[in-house]
């Protein structure tokens, strides 16, 4: 049918395939922005069965187009009842035009192109491809947005680790543009990058050994003014850090395209549960980055509320403290927004002197009130067993009077 669609969704995306004239109409109506999905790149994962020459014939009529899932877009989905297919986490149907009501609303029986579970896992593949693609453009989008290549950064560096980054990634980027020019990856293209990984994983662990050692810092500097000083030069020092782990995921995620690429060639059979494989680690990876940049977090909140709480005594370094504090947490939440990790942190303001003297001395005459309080109680109270002690006394004295009188007297 030409008015048939198919939609398929992996949690991260939604592809639309059908005819090209359909897809453009039911993405209109859901006022949807789409990129293109290389349906082509399909021909290898059917190359070996029976009916690879319909099926080919059928992947060269259709139209693929993939949408980011993005708030707006997961909910013009939720009218569309997806069903669960054969490929874990991938959820498919098939919707018919109805000519009467603007979109495509009528759900049909799936039975053609996506029946086929090989073809269902290559587009899932091409999706997961096309996410990961799109996560790295936001990399690239964040780097020029803090105005700082990360290559200035690594070749500020010493270390060797942080120098083998800039090899790898020259090879990393030099593979993605044979594959986007070729359409694949050849043996000898991926033979050069699979060593990168390595080094990758190793500059990826030493920066995040650096925002560990960053967060030590604070959270063992108790003097404000060396407070201060380390405060301004974590706000340096993140941002620079935090470019390179951008790079290193970045460049991961381009392996991993590079990786599916491969695997649909060479093993069209197991590129679901690879997907599946780098798909988790993935996950890995940027719970760990969570996890490391939060310890941060944690330590920069917890210098503020030191700074905010003797701004008395330190009138210029708490206020410094305050900002840089601030700063960071800016630069580490816009961060975590370029990645995808979720989650937020509220800035602190900074505690005015003036507030601070003004309750300082609230707190003096409220304690002053109390002590001359106490005072005059305890002052009562002298009075009182002064008075009973007199009273004791006198009763006493007059007790051994009347004694000495009446010995006397016998």
């Amino acid at each position: 049918m030409g008015d048939e669609i198919e939609l398929i969704s992996d949690g991260d995306g939604l592809t639309v395939i059908g005819s090209p004239e359909a897809v453009d109409r039911f993405l209109d109506s859901e006022g949807l922005s789409a990129k293109d999905l290389p349906l082509a790149r399909l021909e290898s994962a059917i190359r070996t069965t029976a009916a690879a020459a319909q099926v080919g014939a059928d992947i060269a009529a259709k139209s693929g187009r993939w949408v980011k899932l993005t708030e707006e877009s997961a909910e013009a989905l939720k009218k569309y009842k997806l069903m669960k297919g054969p490929n874990s986490g991938v959820s498919r149907a098939v919707l018919t035009e109805n000519g009467k009501i603007k979109g495509l609303l009528q759900l049909a029986t799936p039975g053609s192109l996506l029946a086929n579970p090989a073809l269902l896992a290559g587009v899932a593949g091409l999706m997961a491809q096309l996410a990961m693609r799109d996560a790295m453009d936001e990399i690239t989008d964040y780097l020029a947005a803090i105005d700082k290549k990360v290559d200035e950064v690594l070749r500020a560096q010493k270390d060797a680790v942080l120098a083998d980054l800039i090899g790898a990634g020259l090879v990393v980027d030099e593979a993605m543009t044979a594959r986007e020019q070729v359409g694949r990856v050849s043996e000898i293209t991926w033979s050069k990058v699979q060593a990168t990984s390595m080094t990758v994983a190793r500059t990826q662990a030493y920066a995040l050994r650096q925002l560990d050692a960053l967060a030590e810092n604070l959270e063992n500097t108790t003097n404000i003014g060396e407070l201060a000083k380390a405060s301004k030069d974590a706000e340096v020092k993140v941002r620079e850090w935090l470019a390179v782990l951008a790079r290193c995921f970045q460049l991961h995620d381009a392996v991993a395209v590079l990786e599916l690429d491969r695997v649909l060639d060479e093993s069209p059979d197991e590129l679901d549960r690879h997907r599946l494989a780098l798909k988790a680690a993935r996950q890995n990876r940027m719970e760990l980055i969570a996890q490391c940049t939060e310890r941060l977090l944690a330590r920069i909140t917890a210098a503020v509320a030191t700074a905010n709480k003797k701004v008395l005594l330190h009138p210029s370094a708490s206020p410094a403290v305050v900002q840089s504090g601030n700063n960071v947490t800016i630069t580490v939440v816009d961060f975590h927004k370029r990645l995808g990790i979720k989650g937020g942190r509220q800035l602190t303001e900074a505690r005015r002197w003036v507030d601070a003297a003004t309750e300082a001395k609230d707190k003096a005459l409220e304690v002053g009130a109390e002590g001359l309080n106490a005072a005059m109680r305890i002052g009562n109270e002298t009075v009182d067993l002064a008075k009973s002690v007199t009273g004791k006394l006198s009763s006493g004295i007059a007790e051994q009077v009347l004694r000495l009188r009446g010995n006397k007297e016998s």
